[in-house]
């Protein structure tokens, strides 16, 4: 008896399974406005851990990431005065 119990139950998750990952295979088209907001909303938990595991690995290729940002952002290759006084900031009367 308990034979049967269990070649049901592996018959029961094999049915499940075809149909789960059949539901999931049918998704609704998206239009490209709808895929473009999906991409900009952000990474995933799972997209953020694997890019701190790359920058734990190649520490060069974290490097270069943040001075492409820099480019972008028009601030490589600035020197940041952030605490220093300048003779032009005071006011000596």
């Amino acid at each position: 008896m308990s034979d049967w119990i269990g070649i049901g139950f592996f018959a029961l998750v094999i049915v499940a399974g075809y149909f789960g990952l059949r539901a999931l295979a049918n998704q609704k088209p998206k239009t490209a406005e709808e895929f473009e907001k999906n991409a900009a909303e952000g990474t995933t938990a799972l997209g953020a851990s694997m890019n701190a595991l790359q920058e734990l690995m190649n520490p060069e290729a974290a490097k270069s990431k943040e001075v492409q940002m820099q480019m972008k952002d028009g601030r490589y290759g600035k020197k940041k005065r952030e605490g220093k006084a300048d003779d032009s900031d005071t006011d000596e009367s």
